[in-house]
């Protein structure tokens, strides 16, 4: 199934994981911390009414402690991706509906992956980057460069997890998150040394 049939399909608490961990992965752009949206993670795992209240208040304190401007040495493509980055957060809704949780996931999904082809060490090759990161969206990613295609197939885990385990996949979901940020730091470390 493509990532755009999975996030068509996907409920709420999915939805919303699917958004988190894509800013999850892209947060050595905003901060040097390496798990600044613990609390958000802690909010879906919650059970039971006001879940939705907890949400909205870390949110807004997650926004606060990432608000900071963050330079790089990279320049140009860094802060270009960074911008990505700090909009998918600034994008987050309030409330925890399937609605407004689709829109963010996809949104997400599509800024994400932007930021890893902004950030592909790889040449490129033939095609323009919107109508690759859609058609690899799509399922069609012969044209994906390898940085873009590993995103993409951590954008699905994390959604085939939290379809198939529910509330039981966070935790799978949050190891896809923290492995796809290592790899994202040292794309950027290595980015930020060539220009050092």
């Amino acid at each position: 199934m493509s990532l755009v049939e999975l996030i068509a399909r996907a409920d709420e608490r999915a939805l919303a994981a699917s958004g988190l961990a894509c800013v999850d992965r892209c947060v050595p752009l905003l901060s040097g911390e390496d798990e600044p949206l613990r609390p958000l993670w802690a909010a879906l795992a919650a059970d039971g009414g006001g879940a939705g209240d907890d949400w909205a208040r870390r949110l807004e304190r997650v926004r606060g402690a990432l608000a900071g401007p963050v330079a790089h040495r990279g320049g140009g493509a860094e802060e270009e991706a960074a911008a990505l980055a700090r909009r998918m957060l600034a994008a987050a809704p309030q409330e925890r509906s399937a609605a407004g949780m689709r829109v963010w996931a996809d949104a997400c999904s599509v800024a994400s992956l932007r930021i890893h082809r902004i950030l592909e060490p790889a040449p490129d090759g033939p095609g323009g980057e919107p109508s690759r990161v859609e058609a690899g969206r799509e399922g069609r990613t012969g044209d994906v460069p390898p940085l873009v295609a590993a995103e993409l197939r951590r954008q699905i885990t994390v959604l085939e997890l939290l379809t198939g385990h529910g509330a039981a996949g966070l935790r799978q979901a949050l190891e896809v998150a923290a492995e796809g940020r290592r790899v994202l730091r040292a794309v950027v470390s290595r980015r930020e040394r060539g220009h050092g």
